[in-house]
């Protein structure tokens, strides 16, 4: 069985970052969500980025991003990741994976087994699957909840791509 391999995210202070590098995060992911309260700017967001000089991976969190904002942020951050947390297509996963050339992670909200089936949508859109724990009806954030997924609906499922989890953990 691989190691596992860790994501720290909402990252926004270099305090914060230096913890997680310290702490062998492989990735450290930035949040590029107004609505969120771990949301960073682009000018923050590329310095935390430098600091972490290759010592881990950098992901950049996006829900539905729009084309100019996501270039902006991609022209001015070194990310090697962009995870998709909202309603984004097959389509334009694979759009965005090809124009920037960078790894595309797609997370998906799971309360229930059939809820992971989406997976095999985003077989050669996407590079990772990271599921996530569905948030509540009507939530303001699609992520970022502290909402654990049930585990046991891993059990013997077959999933199509490289996959992490995320919520609550």
């Amino acid at each position: 069985m691989p190691a596992a391999k860790i994501k720290i995210c909402g990252l926004s202070t270099p305090e914060t970052l230096d913890a997680a590098l310290k702490a062998r995060a492989d990735w450290i992911g930035l949040v590029f969500f107004p609505k969120s309260p771990r949301n960073v700017g682009i000018e923050q967001a590329g310095a935390l980025a430098r600091r972490a000089g290759g010592q881990a991976g950098v992901v950049g969190l996006f829900v539905d991003p729009e084309p100019d904002f996501l270039a902006a942020v991609m022209a001015q951050v070194p990310l090697g990741v962009i995870q998709l947390h909202g309603k984004e297509s097959p389509v334009l996963a694979g759009r965005i994976r090809t124009e920037f050339g960078v790894e595309v992670w797609k997370a998906l909200g799971v309360r229930k087994r059939e809820d992971m089936l989406a997976a095999r949508d985003f077989v050669g859109a996407a590079d990772r699957i990271l599921y996530d724990a569905k948030p509540p009806e009507g939530a303001a954030l699609p992520g970022g909840t502290g909402l654990r997924i049930d585990w046991d609906l891993l059990k013997g499922a077959a999933h199509p791509l490289p996959w992490m989890l995320a919520g609550g953990l």
